[in-house]
């Protein structure tokens, strides 16, 4: 399902390029349908929302969130995808010991 013509998120579009040198999900669709994947951008889009919504889980239950419609708001808020995506690179980089 599209988005209403002239719908205007409040605070932007989040997309996994950026200054960190990531790829849009056209990309990531040319990718995986390269490496024999059937997958068109809505569907790498798709994807990488249930990968926040993994990781949205915990957090909402330690900040004791239960209501599914904030939860769905938040795991497409770029801000929230931002501050995910930098925890998961600290981890990554050894920033964060776990």
């Amino acid at each position: 399902m599209s988005m209403p013509k002239g719908h205007k998120s409040e605070y932007g579009y989040a997309t996994v390029s950026g200054e960190f040198g990531g790829m849009d999900y056209r990309t990531i669709a040319e990718k995986m349908s390269g490496a024999g994947y059937k997958m068109n951008h809505a569907t790498a889009r798709n994807v990488f929302l249930r990968a926040m919504k993994k990781l949205a889980g915990p957090i909402c239950q330690l900040h004791e969130v239960d209501d599914i419609n904030r939860v769905a708001r938040a795991i497409k808020d770029p801000r929230f995808q931002e501050g995910m995506i930098d925890i998961v690179r600290d981890i990554y980089d050894g920033t964060i010991d776990l």
